[in-house]
């Protein structure tokens, strides 16, 4: 039989689980972000719940211990594995997060009101675990099934994208099916492009698999590099710019959705462009500035189109919106990230931090919202 938790008071504090790290290649980035979030919550307001996803997909009950989580000199941090598997309730039923163990009764963790789901790419950030939290009847941090599994397909946001009248760039897909029948159309639609070009893994995240390719002589190995990660792999033309994002927040209700100021990021260091090393290794070579040095004009024309794209995507609760400003002056619509990076020196934090909303704000913020939003159908 089932332990049973006790009664929770009138008064108890709001239940959080953070969900973090999985099975993608983004699972050192999902601990460092949880760390982050371990730190700035409000704990008078808020019960903290850590749960972890091990690479292989179990998930785990882990310590409340953000230096764990912390990516350090030489490390990066991992979800240890574990026996013991945590269990959500399937059904409306009941709230109550169970551990169950080899040979143990199991033991209930208590009732969760919501969960903040801080992974990034392939189960995670792609309506994948968004579903499951639907199935448990559970309220959640972020965008709903549909607007996950769009945005983290970078094929099919821009097709979205297009639908919405919204400005993009140049750009060709290569499906697996393509790659294997016909390598050498595959290669002269990517070489149609202006170069240099950008190859990615359409459904990943962190700059993990991408690589600017500047001649078509090395464009076949730098699709291979992003298949490894993706059978489906993106190619889009480089755009001569600046290349600027800002922060969306809310997004259901009457409301329209919130839009931050202006940021861009200006990597050095011998970067070619803001790559994983530059995100998250190498931060001295880095520079983060927000709001950006834009005018009035181009700046309300990057929130106008931000919140367009949010919207037509069905985003809800948070993204990062990414675009270029070309050399002509025109605004190009890159990217729609559903779980941006969320450390405090993160693009999104730190666009809303220029915003008046501080890191423990934020977080409150999108707690409060989840909160206020039904699951199932909206």
């Amino acid at each position: 039989m089932e332990q049973q938790p006790a009664p929770r008071p009138e008064s108890a504090r709001t239940r959080v689980a953070l969900v973090f790290g999985g099975r993608s290649s983004e699972h050192a980035i999902s601990c460092a972000t949880a760390a982050s979030v371990l730190r700035a919550i409000d704990r008078e307001r808020y019960d903290v719940v850590p749960i972890g996803i091990t690479k292989g997909g179990r998930w785990v009950q882990v310590a409340d211990d953000p230096a764990q989580l912390e990516i350090t000199a030489g490390r990066l941090p991992e979800v240890p594995d574990s026996d013991s598997t945590v269990v959500l309730p399937l059904g409306n039923s009941s709230n109550t997060v169970t551990v169950s163990e080899p040979g143990q009764i199991p033991r209930a963790l208590g009732e969760v009101d919501v969960v903040f789901p801080l992974l990034h790419g392939p189960f995670g950030e792609d309506g994948t675990i968004q579903g499951l939290l639907e199935l448990a009847d559970i309220r959640y941090v972020g965008c709903g099934v549909l607007a996950s599994a769009a945005m983290m397909d970078k094929h099919i946001m821009k097709v979205l994208f297009a639908d919405a009248a919204l400005p993009v760039g140049p750009y060709t897909v290569i499906t697996d099916l393509q790659w294997r029948r016909d390598r050498a159309a595959a290669l002269d639609a990517a070489n149609a492009l202006t170069f240099p070009v950008f190859v990615k893994p359409a459904r990943a995240g962190s700059s993990v698999g991408i690589t600017k390719v500047a001649e078509p002589a090395h464009l076949e190995a730098a699709i291979e590099a992003a298949r490894e990660h993706d059978p489906k792999v993106i190619v889009e033309a480089g755009i001569v710019g600046r290349e600027l994002e800002v922060g969306v927040l809310g997004g259901h209700g009457a409301e329209p959705p919130r839009v931050s100021e202006v940021g861009e990021i200006v990597v050095g260091g011998g970067h070619a462009f803001y790559d994983f090393e530059a995100k998250y290794l190498d931060e001295a070579h880095v520079e983060i500035s927000s709001p950006a040095e834009v005018s009035a004009e181009v700046a309300a024309q990057i929130q106008r189109i931000a919140a367009t794209a949010f919207e037509a995507a069905g985003c809800e609760g948070l993204s990062r919106v990414d675009c270029f400003l070309t050399e002509e002056g025109d605004v190009l619509v890159n990217e729609i990230n559903t779980m941006p990076g969320f450390t405090p020196f993160s693009m999104y934090p730190q666009v809303w931090a220029a915003s008046g909303i501080s890191y423990p704000e934020l977080i409150d913020e999108l707690i409060t919202l989840a909160l206020e939003r039904r699951t199932g159908l909206r």
